[in-house]
């Protein structure tokens, strides 16, 4: 039996979904900086299974009181749990280098994952990749290697773990899409929470850890708590709005964080590294801008 078609999203659902991008990406920041805070006193293994444990158990909360409880069985689903590897892959690469590097250009990197989706899906045939889309990607490269700038005497080879984090990004995305529409969303975050403790735990047996401390912990408890309520938020968003609209949002996260590392932790990006930014934002709202175009070309053919 055929799915029944999602109707139009109203103006109203629309602002809604914006408002809920914006809301999600300001707590996805303040997730970031708690992490990188408390990254001074934990190894990322060590993190990565406190911040776990929090977030599981906030998130079990969430699936139970959701009513998908008895659905906890789909998270063993080959596609649910590649996708859970695939996110334990991005906290572990990225909380390796934002606890290293600028929060602003760890997260400007980031957002280079759009680019990353459209050279894969061109590379695996999912979709034809014309000569302007292709500029944009190389805009956007341009501005990566403007952040990173290998060679400089300011350059760290963390920044390629950020790099990495953003193309894991990408394939986590991809991932989620093959996902069956059944699986409830919050069965998938529980899945997302644990395998990242799981992947702390095995990093954790290279590492030395410490014994807990009130502050940092603290602040992985709130950073877990931050976590789930912005992946509530951005659910919400991406299923009562277009995508084509809310999309373009998740850029604010790039100023929230620029703000961010200026006022808590004294961070002041240079020049290049703000037109590296600008690069990788435009590349970026540009590739959203063309996927915007092709569905409407598709809609539109009979």
């Amino acid at each position: 039996m055929a799915a029944p078609e999602r109707r139009p999203p109203t103006a109203e659902e629309n602002r809604t979904g914006i408002y809920a991008t914006l809301g999600a990406m300001a707590v996805f920041i303040v997730n970031d900086a708690f992490v990188k805070s408390a990254g001074s006193h934990y190894p990322v293994g060590q993190l990565m299974v406190i911040r776990g444990a929090f977030a599981t158990a906030i998130m079990l909360f969430i699936v139970q009181w959701s009513g998908d409880l008895h659905r906890l069985r789909d998270a063993l689903r080959p596609r649910v749990l590649m996708r859970g590897v695939l996110e334990a892959l991005v906290a572990l690469t990225f909380i390796s280098a934002v606890t290293r590097m600028p929060i602003g250009d760890t997260t400007a990197i980031l957002q280079a994952s759009p680019v990353f989706i459209a050279v894969i899906g061109a590379i695996l045939g999912y979709e034809r990749v014309d000569p302007r889309r292709w500029l944009a990607v190389l805009a956007g490269f341009a501005g990566v290697l403007l952040i990173v700038r290998p060679g400089a005497t300011s350059f760290t080879p963390v920044a390629f773990v950020a790099l990495a984090s953003a193309l894991l990004v990408a394939c986590r995305d991809m991932a989620t899409r093959a996902i069956p529409a059944d699986v409830p969303t919050s069965v998938v975050s529980f899945t997302t929470a644990w395998a990242v403790i799981i992947a702390g735990g095995l990093l954790g047996t290279t590492e030395d850890w410490v014994p807990l401390a009130t502050e940092p912990t603290l602040k992985l408890v709130g950073a877990a708590g931050f976590v789930a309520v912005g992946n509530v938020m951005i659910v919400a968003a991406y299923r009562r709005a277009d995508f084509s609209v809310v999309a373009p949002f998740r850029y604010s996260i790039v100023v929230f964080s620029l703000l961010v590392g200026f006022f808590v932790f004294g961070e002041r990006p240079d020049q290049i590294a703000l037109i590296g930014t600008a690069l990788i934002v435009g590349s970026g709202l540009y590739t959203v801008h063309r996927e915007r175009i092709r569905a409407r070309t598709q809609m539109s053919s009979p």
